[in-house]
């Protein structure tokens, strides 16, 4: 018999708070963990150190739920786009599950309960995240361990900084402007990660194997099979002192052989900006350089090489990211490689008790070369936000997207604009 949905998720939250209240956990803060609030501001990867101990096993539930209110306006060089109305867009909400394992050893795991691209609840991902070898034998190798970190699952890839920045289905409160980057790098697939941290200095290899729905037959029937995914990440990160921090990250990702290319469009979720452009389409508002023969051309086989550079400075209540991204590859049936470019950059003032009120503008280009001509997209963000508490954020912001090059001609992407205002509230938990 199969029960609505509803039902498993209150009897699933039932248990849980049953088995919290058993434990008595809920209220303590977790080892090497990333608070899903205001506090988890600008942490990127999650804590090498922790002053928490390990006290049993705990079971930690939180959430999250975000709202927007749309008002844009879209239009092309044809004319063809339909009005779009001003109203509220549908509420998104994510169920997190945590658990300390063991002195060191936590897990993760993310369901999307509501999201713009599927009306059933889903599993995003998880993972096992081990920072201390105490379950194989106490105080094993702990000096090499004050330093290394491994990462295993069905999880997000970490590649570049974006991705600690931007909105993952409900849990927009790292954001500080309502959409994610035109190019959005995202993806889960089944991956490890090793990591190396010492006085600021950050370092990690990661291999995947280069598919987001797992799957054992030939992808196209044809004796092509994926390979995969190697990436890694170095770079330095310092609190110099009480008003400066420092972070300057370097990020390489290596697909030799992969069935269809998911780094940009490996968000099942869907994008910010509804319908704009191309209504109906979930990823509206981003761009993919999936290499695809042209605009409307479904994945194909093929193979890519994308670098990110991402500095971070935030001196007391300033705040500077940027983005730079060169992304190159082709099909496996092309001769030739094709290259997109992505820049980014971020100016925000926090202020207030506690930084609770931030205001700031955020501008974003990609360019680069189609089969069809050349293209570039251009948004620029302007806006803030107001923390009421740690958990519960309100955004505003005003938006204009652009679209131009050759690359589009013929398709609705030529001369198209879309531009307006958002207001986005969001509680995380």
């Amino acid at each position: 018999m199969k029960l609505p949905i509803k039902y498993i998720i209150f009897g699933v939250v039932a248990l849980l708070l049953n088995v919290g209240s058993a434990f008595g956990q809920f209220s303590r803060d977790f080892q090497y963990f990333t608070h899903p609030d205001q506090r988890g501001l600008n942490q990127f990867e999650a804590p090498f150190h922790t002053d928490v101990e390990f006290d049993g096993i705990e079971v930690r539930l939180g959430g999250a739920n975000t709202i927007q209110f749309q008002g844009l306006r879209h239009d092309n060089a044809a004319g063809t786009l339909t009005d779009l109305e001003s109203n509220f867009n549908l509420a998104t909400s994510n169920l997190d599950l945590d658990a300390v394992l063991a002195n060191g050893v936590r897990m993760h795991l993310r369901t999307y309960l509501s999201s713009q691209n599927h009306n059933e609840a889903y599993v995003k991902g998880g993972y096992l995240q081990v920072d201390r070898l105490d379950f194989i034998q106490e105080g094993l190798f702990d000096g090499l361990m004050d330093k290394l970190r491994f990462k295993v699952g069905h999880m997000e890839l970490n590649y570049g900084d974006n991705h600690f920045r931007r909105t993952d289905n409900a849990q927009a409160i790292y954001n500080p402007f309502v959409g994610n980057y035109i190019m959005d790098s995202f993806t889960t697939e089944v991956a490890g990660e090793v990591y190396y941290f010492n006085e600021g200095l950050l370092a990690m290899v990661g291999i995947s194997n280069g598919k987001l729905n797992q799957s054992v037959t030939d992808a196209d029937g044809n004796g092509f099979k994926t390979k995969p995914t190697v990436y890694g990440k170095i770079g330095y990160d310092k609190q110099v002192n009480e008003d400066l921090r420092v972070r300057l990250t370097g990020s390489i990702l290596n697909i030799t052989q992969s069935a269809s290319i998911y780094l940009y469009s490996g968000d099942r979720a869907g994008s910010r900006y509804y319908d704009v452009i191309t209504p109906g389409n979930f990823r509206a508002g981003r761009f993919s350089p999936s290499f695809t023969p042209g605009y409307g051309q479904p994945p194909a086989p093929g193979e890519m090489t994308a670098i990110m550079i991402n500095p971070f400075i935030k001196f007391q209540g300033l705040e500077f990211y940027g983005v730079f991204e060169n992304t190159a590859g082709k099909l496996k049936s092309a001769a030739d490689r094709r290259t997109f470019n992505q820049y980014g950059a971020e100016l925000l003032y926090r202020f207030g008790t506690n930084e609770d009120i931030y205001i700031g503008g955020r501008y974003n280009l990609v360019d680069g070369e189609t089969t069809n001509g050349a293209i570039e997209i251009d948004r620029f963000n302007i806006g803030g936000g107001w923390f009421l508490t740690k958990n519960v954020l309100a955004k505003l912001e005003y938006v204009t997207q652009n679209y131009n090059g050759n690359g589009y001609t013929g398709s609705p992407y030529e001369g198209a604009e879309f531009n307006g205002v958002m207001i986005e509230a969001v509680i995380s938990f």
